[in-house]
């Protein structure tokens, strides 16, 4: 019997343990921001430094101490103009698990510490285990009212909030998707249509399908198998990289030769040349850098993807760059012409109406056509309305189609799977994840196990020897020891599960990372939570139950609220160092500057470490933070201590992500669904209830009294009815916003974007209604710069494939494959003392290479400071 007290001591030092551990690096990760904060402003707010003005927002302005109040006092609205919805919605979850918890914290502890604790004395209850379920004796069932009074306000202050929250979703989301600025972009006004049967697979008579919604089609996009053109693509983005290193390589070498010459020979120095021949007119870097000295590289041997040292032809990186990107770019100026020519044939009719055309067939074409494409309609409504309309008349046919769809969302790999493959696919997909989750169980439960380890050296003697370990030792592996164990387990979860959905055919990254969210947040469930609980409680009990079996229901029901130990811990290392690590993040300031020396050698690596947009991968941060949500409204009501601790982790990283979202990160309006997370975080909550409601109703029916008889029968068949209530209201939610998250509806049609070429327009134009069945037809729209003719300029014109260029200069390629239409990167070069860098510019162009020294500058040292953007940031 002695042991007992001593386990439930160990739970309290295990607490005090790690609420001391996390205060303290709390604290000195706040002070070292404090400090470092004003002097690493590209780390801590590179959003007020960077170079693009669109991007650029006003500085944190504060004291050195005072940051947290102006913090405090900053408008969260402002994530949404800055970032988006998704990060909008992001912070105000957070916002409204401080709001929904307060309440509960506030009463809980009011009503249920007096309850578990005034006159009550079970044995083997001391510490923190005197303030749960299970320290209600059983002469004292009557207390138990006190919890079924408490889960049924809370359950209903909860329903309040989601319909509340539910309602705010919409409004905000449809006043998004009719906003001015979003509703013009092509995003707002294309469809992504899969599984596209051969008799539809033409410009024609795709726009004839669709032309019955309001204003028609405004341009076809069907996608090709490109075959061999990406890794065409990627190898002429790779050389200009690698172009752009080997002549800052030279620049530096010329420098430092230049810089040995004016030493050894004084302000004299002549510059080296290979050649005596007088009559040889040689180039500035032929004077200045020996051809010996050149930068140079092997070539990879044979069928090896990569070059080892010493192996392989070694050749002149510069001239093999320019030659290389010479050949890609002619491979794809032939290919887009192919195309262009192939987009040309006329489609016959399919006269016996069997799906199949009888005309050319597109797999006798270079690059044949896949079972998808894009349309962009003439009025934002009408993209809206077909997006929810049955398209065609055959099973799974049209049946798959995706709105608010971009150009760098897309992921270019799945448009062409049969949609039937797709769903064998979705159907491996999740046998696969199920049984992820099933085998996943056993390194979790160990990792539970540890949790409670002071209950298992009890009972097993050849862990004896654990129990003989100080107790701040053994409140470090308690408490400290398997969180972060948890934490690395869980970083590898995402990996897997991304390829499981992109192996399922998803075609977009956001909806990859909506398929990730649903399936990262059932292992966080089931693993972080629901295993540990069980494990930590049953190891806990084991000692008990082995010796007296016939008791298992009363020992489960006192020993699993003793679990929550584990996630009072969780709840601490979180809040406290988890959200003091975002602010501080020394991982990232270190990563930073190791990158500037290691990779910081060239004008646009270094933009990129400096001033590259940082945003996060939203299918791994929401479930991370709605497991918090799913524990504390798991443990509220049996172990009500959660709650305070809760709503503290809640606030702080309400701040943390409130001053990341407003001054560190940038979402890509292209990437940004609209909000879409919110309405999935807000069924979290509902899992939340569920496992709260299931717990206490489990605990009741378990709960046996000094007769060991059922002891709380009726507050157990309350909970069963609560259960069915909520149930209830999660069907009648789910029935009232499911068809308004995602489309449209017809009442706001008024408010929605017209395009100015749409029939229902009146702009003094007139159309002849005819439309180009080739992929040039992109290109009847207008641009606001001169743009080579087609016949004058035959290579310019394929290889800037643009489909129109807006006012403010941002170039759309509309939905063409980048290999189908981007120019060549533009080398970016520094622009030196010795003026060589913008000789090498000239070089280049004459070898048909684009190249500048905009924006970037290298001193004689060959330190490059760079003050703008890449000339052609808007076009990649």
């Amino acid at each position: 019997m002695s042991d007992v007290p001593t386990a439930g001591s160990a739970t309290t030092t295990t607490f005090e343990t790690a609420l001391a551990f996390n205060a303290i690096v709390f604290g000195i990760e706040i002070a070292a921001f404090t400090l470092l904060r004003p002097y690493f402003k590209t780390v801590y707010e590179p959003r007020t430094v960077t170079p693009v003005d669109g991007e650029r927002v006003a500085p944190f302005k504060t004291g050195l101490l005072t940051w947290p109040v102006t913090l405090y006092n900053a408008d969260y609205k402002d994530i949404q103009r800055v970032n988006g919805p998704d990060a909008y919605f992001f912070v105000r979850f957070l916002r409204v698990m401080v709001r929904v918890l307060v309440p509960i914290w506030i009463i809980s502890w009011i009503v249920l510490f007096p309850v578990t604790t005034v006159n009550n004395s079970v044995p083997g209850n001391t510490g923190l285990s005197r303030f749960t379920f299970g320290n209600i004796p059983p002469d004292h069932k009557e207390r138990f009212a006190a919890f079924i009074i408490l889960v049924w306000f809370s359950t209903f202050w909860i329903f309040w909030n989601i319909k509340h929250e539910m309602t705010h979703f919409i409004n905000i989301r449809q006043l998004h998707l009719i906003d001015p600025v979003h509703s013009r972009s092509a995003q707002a006004n294309t469809i992504l249509v899969t599984g596209i049967p051969s008799k539809y697979l033409s410009e024609e008579a795709l726009t004839q399908l669709y032309s019955r919604f309001p204003g028609g089609v405004k341009k076809v996009w069907i996608n090709r198998d490109l075959k061999e053109l990406p890794a065409i693509y990627d190898r002429r983005l790779t050389a200009s990289g690698k172009l752009e290193s080997a002549e800052k390589t030279l620049l530096s070498t010329a420098a430092n030769h230049r810089a040995k010459a004016l030493k050894k020979q004084g302000d004299n120095a002549t510059y080296p040349s290979e050649s005596a021949d007088a009559e040889r007119n040689l180039t500035l870097a032929e004077k200045l850098v020996p051809r010996a000295n050149r930068p140079t590289h092997r070539l990879p041997m044979g069928f090896m993807p990569f070059s080892l040292p010493f192996i392989g032809q070694e050749v002149d990186t510069i001239d093999w760059c320019r030659s290389e990107i010479a050949t890609t770019t002619s491979l794809l100026r032939q290919a887009r012409k192919t195309i262009s020519q192939n987009s040309s044939l006329p489609t016959s009719d399919d006269v016996d109406d069997d799906e199949e055309t009888n005309g050319k067939s597109s797999s006798d074409q270079s690059y044949p056509l896949l079972s998808s494409a894009f349309i962009t309609f003439n009025q934002q409504i009408a993209a809206h309305m077909a997006y929810g309309s049955l398209a065609h008349h055959a099973p799974y046919h049209m049946a798959d189609r995706f709105l608010e769809v971009s150009p760098e969302d897309v992921l270019w790999g799945n448009l062409g799977m049969n949609p039937y493959e797709k769903r064998i696919r979705r159907v491996i997909s999740y046998a696969a994840t199920a049984a992820l989750i099933i085998f996943w169980a056993i390194p979790v439960a160990f990792v539970g196990v540890i949790s409670n380890i002071q209950g298992l050296c009890v009972k097993e003697s050849w862990l004896a020897w654990l129990c003989k370990i100080p107790p701040v030792v053994l409140g470090i592996i308690q408490g400290i020891l398997p969180p972060v164990l948890l934490a690395v387990l869980m970083m590898l979860l995402p990996i897997v599960l991304r390829l499981l959905g992109r192996f399922e055919g998803i075609p977009t990254r956001t909806g990859l990372e909506l398929s990730l969210m649903t399936r990262y947040f059932i292992f966080q469930v089931i693993h972080s939570f629901l295993i540990v609980t069980l494990s930590s409680g049953i190891v806990a009990a084991l000692p008990s139950i082995l010796q007296n079996p016939s008791s298992v229901a009363t020992l489960l029901a006192k020993y699993l609220p003793q679990a929550s130990t584990f996630f009072l811990t969780y709840i601490i290392l979180q809040g406290l160092a988890g959200s003091a690590g975002g602010f501080l993040a020394i991982v990232q300031l270190i990563v930073y500057y190791v990158k500037l020396f290691i990779l910081g050698s060239t004008p646009r690596s270094i933009y990129n470490i400096k001033f590259a947009p940082r945003s996060v991968a939203w299918g791994t941060l929401f479930p991370a933070i709605t497991l918090l949500t799913v524990i504390t409204l798991g443990y509220s009501i049996i172990a009500p201590i959660i709650n305070g601790l809760a709503v503290f982790a809640f606030f702080l990283f309400y701040q943390l992500y409130k001053y990341l979202f407003l001054y560190q990160f940038t979402q890509p309006p292209t990437t940004d669904t609209g909000g879409l997370f919110y309405p999935k975080a807000i069924q979290h909550v509902f899992v939340g209830l569920y496992v709260q409601q299931l717990c206490l109703c489990a605990l009741f029916f378990l709960f046996r009294d000094e007769n060991n008889k059922a002891g709380a029968l009726p507050e157990g068949i309350l909970m069963v009815v609560l259960i069915f209530l909520t149930i209830g209201f999660h069907i009648v939610i789910n029935s009232s916003y499911d068809s308004l998250i995602s489309a449209l509806p017809l009442s706001i049609a008024e408010r929605t974007y017209k395009s100015e070429g749409s029939p229902e327009v009146d702009n003094g134009n007139k159309s002849d209604g005819k439309r180009r069945d080739t992929i040039d037809s992109a290109l009847d729209a207008s641009t606001s710069e001169p743009r080579p003719s087609k016949d004058a300029d035959q290579d310019a014109y394929l290889d800037d494939f643009r489909f129109a260029q807006h006012a403010d200069g941002a170039v759309d390629y509309g939905f063409a494959h980048p290999a189908l239409a981007r120019p060549q990167r533009v080398v970016w070069i520094p622009d030196d003392t010795l003026g060589l860098g913008k000789e090498e510019v000239e070089t280049n162009e004459a070898s048909g290479i684009l190249a500048t020294t905009a924006g970037a500058s290298m001193d004689e040292g060959g330190k490059i400071v760079v003050t703008a953007p890449p000339v052609d940031l808007n076009k990649f």
